[in-house]
């Protein structure tokens, strides 16, 4: 059952949190809604919102600034939390890295994660079958986007769900989780050990065979710490240029990894997904 935690208005919409225990993780999962006033007499596009490492529903309703753009856009925003709590799994709130907070967006298949932490198909189906039986939006006009790991989460469901997103964008994504510390832990953990298996939530890898029709916005700062080691975004521009799959990359200069970053492009980004959305 769908229970609203909280409400608040906010340019002439409103900013909701909800809770409902969930078939997928098995656990009770939250996530947020900003509702735009278009809402009231319409159903509207919808963009999904998948946070990073450390986050949860809250965040990116507090800290981005979205709101005044989708209220002028017309879009509703859907915010998950970023992976099941509570589920008792042993070791899951040992690191911030890896557990709860820290889902990377995948279906585990490897114990003691495989029952609860099915974030891939929470976002892909559960939520989405709950927000478009719940909320006013048209569920063939949905796009997708993030910041850090869930920037990996929402390039990875917009390659592999071909026709199901219509847009697609990023902040400071982990295109490469195969190649670098924070995914080589997570997947090994989530996945095994066999790096084949790695390959299905890798952007940079299924940029190759993906079917998906999009035009990809990724945004990145140049003085963000994890530039070099975490986020490697020649990896996704050389896939795209392979692959000639249309990527604008935009590279900001002086800007780090955190909110302060977001907030200042978000605009572009909500804009970005209206272009596409409405034209759907």
């Amino acid at each position: 059952m769908l229970k609203l935690e909280k409400k608040f208005r906010s340019f002439e919409g409103t900013v909701e949190f909800y809770s409902h225990p969930s078939t997928t993780t098995h656990t009770t999962m939250k996530f947020s809604v900003f509702r735009p006033p278009q809402a009231a007499s319409r159903k509207v596009p919808v963009l999904y919102w998948l946070s990073g490492l450390e986050c949860s529903e809250e965040n990116f309703m507090a800290k981005a600034g979205a709101q005044r753009w989708a209220a002028e856009l017309g879009l509703m925003i859907v915010c998950p939390d970023t992976s099941p709590r509570g589920a008792g799994v042993p070791g899951e709130t040992d690191s911030w890295d890896l557990g709860v907070a820290a889902s990377f967006y995948v279906n585990s298949t490897q114990e003691p994660w495989a029952k609860n932490y099915r974030m891939y198909d929470y976002i892909t189906k559960e939520l989405r079958t709950i927000v478009e039986k719940e909320f006013p939006v048209v569920g063939e006009m949905s796009g997708i986007s993030g910041h850090s790991m869930g920037g990996h989460g929402a390039l990875v469901i917009a390659l592999k769900e071909a026709g199901r997103y219509q847009s697609a964008s990023a902040f400071s994504p982990i295109v490469a989780p195969s190649l670098c510390p924070w995914g080589e832990k997570a997947f090994t953990n989530y996945l095994g050990a066999n790096k084949a298996t790695w390959a299905e939530y890798d952007a940079h890898l299924l940029v190759a065979k993906s079917k998906a029709k999009l035009n990809l916005l990724v945004d990145i700062g140049t003085d963000d710490k994890f530039l070099v080691t975490q986020l490697m975004p020649e990896k996704l521009e050389q896939a795209c240029a392979a692959a000639q799959f249309p990527l604008t990359l935009n590279r900001r200069t002086g800007y780090d990894h955190s909110y302060y970053f977001v907030s200042s492009f978000i605009k572009e980004h909500l804009e970005h997904h209206a272009r596409a959305l409405n034209r759907t």
